[in-house]
């Protein structure tokens, strides 16, 4: 649905303000639903401002600028944090997929590590098997 232009929302509170009808005609006049008359003269009671709030629907962000700056300092302390360590280190009541996807925003990136290094003496694979012929001849 497309945001009321200014010019009406004006004209609807004007014909409101002048007593040139109840709610439900001033909203059947200028043809918009009765609710947009009533979040119109609530918004104006409220805030004074009759503009489009566009910019404030929606849902609100858990992981504020703080947040990324503490995500940061953590991290630099200790660089393998798992997420859910991160998220109860911040305080935050959010999903740890919501912590992932703040990490690529910022451009760090999560891979879990080894902390030690692979033992280089012990076996990485079966030792392979002797041919099918070979097996056979005896």
């Amino acid at each position: 649905m497309a945001t009321l232009s200014l010019d009406l929302r004006e004209r609807i509170l004007s014909s409101y303000d002048k007593g040139e009808g109840s709610r439900d005609e001033i909203a059947h006049r200028f043809q918009v639903s009765l609710g947009m008359v009533k979040k119109l003269l609530q918004q104006r009671r409220h805030t004074g401002c009759i503009k489009p709030r566009h910019h404030l629907a929606g849902r609100k962000k858990l992981i504020v600028a703080a947040h990324r700056m503490a995500i940061r300092q953590h991290l630099k302390g200790k660089p393998d944090m798992t997420l859910a360590e991160l998220r109860d280190a911040l305080g935050l009541e959010c999903t740890l997929p919501a912590i992932h996807y703040v990490l690529v925003d910022m451009g760090l990136t999560y891979k879990k590590r080894r902390s030690a290094l692979p033992n280089k003496n012990a076996k990485t694979s079966a030792k392979r098997a002797a041919s099918g012929s070979a097996s056979k001849a005896g």
